[in-house]
């Protein structure tokens, strides 16, 4: 049975552009983006490169202020990053000479946590991750899905209400990826943060998501909302169920069979 969310908006985006420049002009990355996301809702957003999905999530996490458009918080417009908006990216970025519990530890010291109660909540998510045995070691000694754990233990560490992840697993092997898939979708059901996933792989945004945003690329912008159907938890049964199956196709030709810019322009 999928976990209940509220109707209320945590995220919403607002006619949101932004462009870079590119070769002495500008390149849409988002071209007037507009989405609501429920608290509690887990969004999976796929596309084919160059649509903006990193974008998205970077405008929504405050590291990039949109050009047109704004995003909305708990009703308050970002201007910058909060530890209420936890982010995790494909790449680790744990300080090396730090163990796993100090890395967890890293965000509640910079906001003044006493060493006891920073030591608490660390250990609760080092758990909560399975990473209990790995509590003293350094990065250098662990594999990329725990690594990848640790991060998110990091993340959970300091409470936000949100996360924003932008292919956390797209560098892992696929039976690490699908075991984290799982271990996220655990934590997800428990903690019931709202997140917002960016993924290339259909078969993973399918399998974790209540919906689906598939993007259009040049500019960036929603082509489809697909609702997923699917109860909670999400097992291998699931996965290799015909619903899931129909809703991967669905998804796959949402995403790669979409017309051209120039077929866009011409119809």
């Amino acid at each position: 049975m999928s976990p209940v969310v509220s109707g209320a908006p945590k995220i919403e985006f607002r006619d949101v552009s932004h462009s870079f420049a590119l070769g002495g002009g500008e390149f849409a990355a988002l071209d007037r983006v507009s989405l609501d996301i429920a608290d509690g809702e887990f969004v999976t957003v796929v596309g084919p490169s160059g649509c903006g999905k990193s974008t998205l999530m970077n405008v929504a996490a405050g590291l990039l202020e949109p050009d047109a458009g704004q995003v909305v918080v708990d009703g308050e417009t970002v201007h910058g990053p909060s530890p209420q908006r936890g982010v995790i990216f494909q790449q680790y970025a744990l300080f090396p000479w730090m163990s796993v519990r100090k890395n967890v530890e890293f965000g509640l010291k910079i906001a003044g946590v006493g060493a006891a109660e920073r030591r608490r909540r660390a250990e609760r998510f080092i758990d909560m991750v399975g990473l209990t045995d790995f509590a003293d070691a350094l990065p250098k000694t662990l594999s990329g899905g725990m690594k990848q754990r640790c991060a998110i233990a990091r993340a959970y560490a300091v409470d936000p209400t949100i996360l924003l992840m932008d292919e956390p697993f797209g560098a892992l092997d696929a039976l690490t990826r699908v075991q984290l898939q799982d271990r996220l979708l655990d934590t997800w059901s428990r903690e019931r943060r709202t997140v917002l996933f960016i993924t290339h792989d259909v078969d993973e945004a399918v399998y974790l998501a209540n919906r689906v945003i598939v993007m259009a690329a040049r500019p960036g912008r929603v082509h489809r909302v697909i609702d997923v159907d699917l109860p909670y938890p999400r097992t291998e049964e699931i996965r290799l169920s015909p619903e899931f199956a129909e809703l991967r196709r669905e998804v796959w030709r949402s995403v790669y069979h979409q017309p051209t810019p120039m077929e866009r322009t011409s119809s």
